[in-house]
């Protein structure tokens, strides 16, 4: 019923050649925004929806239809109207006014109808049309905005579009178009704000199709990259990436034993029978790299005999005929060379495919160089003709000042005289004022002294009340809190889970006792550091009290509950708050010190 009512929201009419067309509906244009943020409820609101279904606002709803069955995981059961929408889009923009501000948002809605048709096309398998597609929102994109203008959702939408081209190159195991669109996404990450997870997936899929190539530095530098702004274990991303690393440093000549402990590690750590059996599959392989066959035959058979991923079955496959011919069980191959048969068949008929997917490639790139140099040109030559039309405005000028200069200096030697005599008589009045001047400055430097003499004495009694409280470590809170964090019977150790240590967390009341122990000591401190920053939240605070007590990132996350990721995600808001890069205890001091000698 649900995917009937969006289909009956906006039925397309057949496209005409476009007409004067009104703006999008406010109330599209609201669920339009809601859909970045909620698509759930913005799926819902606009099933709701009963505004115009016939023109601009009609192929709108259907594009937003689209994009939400999608985004909701349902099929895509409006293909015929969606299609009917890529062509009114591009038929609007191909006539539209380029000057025009409109045009702009018809080329963000031309470009995600490109997008999300290429979606449908690859979820019916239609590897090659989708890959079109896909490059045909990023021309619309990249002849429609500068880079500049590409924020917010467009820069969260490129990011979207190169995602799905690097995920399909790398279905196809086209490698080095896989690292190319990888590559091309890294700035609109950063551009949208992405979350940490999703821009050490991207470093992630490169380093993978650098280690496939044998660029074995360039692999290893985006896996640093990728842990390093991870760095949880806790997360299934993280675990493959340093499996991954761990193999990794074993082809460049990291010891077998250290390998091997590693890849155990991670064995350990695993969450669920997959993780378990995409473990094993490394291990087995590292078995087999060191031909202990006996050993790698448990492992590969394992996977081989568990596995539902058909692709990492095929890998330990490849590996078990391997090992049974070396030792000249033929007989025993004869199951995996059968189930190996299906794949080769596919890779045979897979290279028309993986061709024409090449070409599409190598065509966007070229088509990417000549824009570029086109635009280069476009710029050399504007910057031409300012150059001359400049030097055409100074030589005017020039001249002008040379006309104007001769008719001054006869005017300039009969004046000369006449201001060096008035020259002297200012010098004359300018000692005489100088003198004066340095004689009530004097006086000024004694009123002032005794004016800060005066202020000293009058220091309000809460700044002296302050100076002779206590120690904030010495408060009982904090004295629990220190308790826990340095117990060297149970230490808090980084390669344990955050929820181990569920029974040390602070709760409510002790989150009280500890706010009220800081105000206690520091005064009206925080209240004057809220005043300056509004922003600030009360968990921001929370954080700073117990940096005030000298803990490190992972014994504040211990006692919050709350991930290494969103603990360090906090420092760095409060240092962007505060506009610096010290430590926030250290700013909390210079806040502190400034607070003082204000009095």
């Amino acid at each position: 019923m649900m995917l009937m009512g969006l289909l009956a929201v906006a039925a397309c009419t057949s496209i005409k050649a476009p007409e004067p067309v009104e703006g999008p509906s406010p109330e599209l244009c609201a669920i339009d925004s809601l859909m970045w943020h909620q698509p759930d409820s913005a799926l819902a609101v606009l099933l709701e929806y009963d505004g115009n279904t016939d023109g601009f606002n009609g192929h709108y709803a259907q594009l937003l239809a689209s994009e939400l069955l999608y985004k909701n995981d349902y099929e895509q059961t409006n293909r015929p109207e969606l299609q009917r929408a890529v062509g009114y889009f591009d038929s609007l923009l191909m006539m539209a006014d380029t000057r025009h501000a409109s045009t702009k948002t018809t080329a963000f809605l031309d470009a995600r109808a490109h997008y999300i048709n290429g979606v449908g096309y690859y979820e019916s398998d239609s590897v090659v049309e989708a890959c079109g597609e896909y490059l045909k929102a990023l021309e619309v994109m990249e002849g429609h905005f500068e880079e500049k203008e590409i924020t917010g959702h467009k820069a969260k939408f490129m990011v979207l579009t190169y995602t799905h081209l690097t995920a399909l190159y790398s279905d196809q195991y086209l490698h080095e178009q896989a690292i190319y669109f990888g590559q091309l996404s890294l700035p609109y990450y950063q551009k949208h704000d992405a979350t940490p997870w999703h821009l050490a997936w991207m470093f992630n899929q490169i380093g993978s199709h650098y280690e496939i190539m044998e660029r074995f530095d360039s692999s290893a530098y985006y896996y640093r990259k990728a842990i390093d702004i991870l760095n949880d274990t806790s997360y299934l991303l993280y675990r493959d990436i340093v499996s991954h690393q761990t193999m990794l440093e074993y082809k460049t000549g990291n010891p077998f034993k250290k390998t091997l402990a590693q890849l155990k590690r991670m064995l350990f750590l695993s969450q669920n029978d997959n993780e378990f059996l995409a473990r094993c599959a490394t291990i087995g392989e590292i078995f087999y790299h060191e031909r202990q066959f006996d050993s790698a035959l448990v492992y590969l058979n394992q996977v081989f005999r568990e596995s539902q991923n058909e692709e990492l079955k095929k890998q330990d496959a490849e590996l078990l005929v391997e090992i049974l011919k070396s030792q000249g069980r033929d007989l025993e191959i004869l199951e995996y060379a059968e189930f190996l048969v299906p794949f080769a068949n596919l890779n045979e008929n897979q290279g028309y495919l993986k061709s024409e997917l090449a070409d599409l490639c190598i065509e966007y790139k070229q088509k990417k160089s000549e824009t570029l140099h086109h635009d280069i040109i476009l710029k050399s030559q504007k910057t031409a003709r300012m150059a001359i039309s400049l030097l055409l405005i100074i030589s005017t000028v020039v001249v002008a000042l040379y006309l104007v200069s001769t008719k001054r200096q006869r005017q300039l030697k009969l004046r000369q005289k006449e201001n060096e005599r008035q020259l002297e008589t200012e010098r004359q009045t300018h000692r005489m004022q100088q003198s004066a001047l340095s004689g009530r400055l004097k006086q000024s430097n004694i009123e002032l002294k005794e004016l800060r003499k005066s202020l000293e004495s009058a220091r309000p009694k809460d700044i002296q009340q302050q100076e002779v409280v206590g120690k904030y470590s010495d408060e009982a809170i904090c004295q629990y809190i220190l308790k826990v964090c340095h117990d060297k019977h149970n230490p808090i150790k980084s390669t344990v889970p955050i929820s181990a240590y569920a029974d040390i967390a602070l709760d409510y009341a002790q989150k009280a006792q500890l706010k009220q122990a800081a105000i206690r000591h520091y005064g009206d401190l925080f209240e004057k550091i809220k005043q300056q920053h509004p922003s600030l939240k009360e968990k921001d605070f929370l954080y700073c009290y117990l940096c005030l007590l000298g803990l490190d990132n992972g014994q504040i996350a211990v006692l919050l509950q709350h991930s290494s990721s969103t603990i360090w995600e906090r420092e760095r808001r409060l240092k962007k708050i505060f506009g610096s890069d010290d430590k926030i205890v250290i700013i909390l001091h210079g806040f502190m010190t400034n607070y003082k000698s204000s009095y």
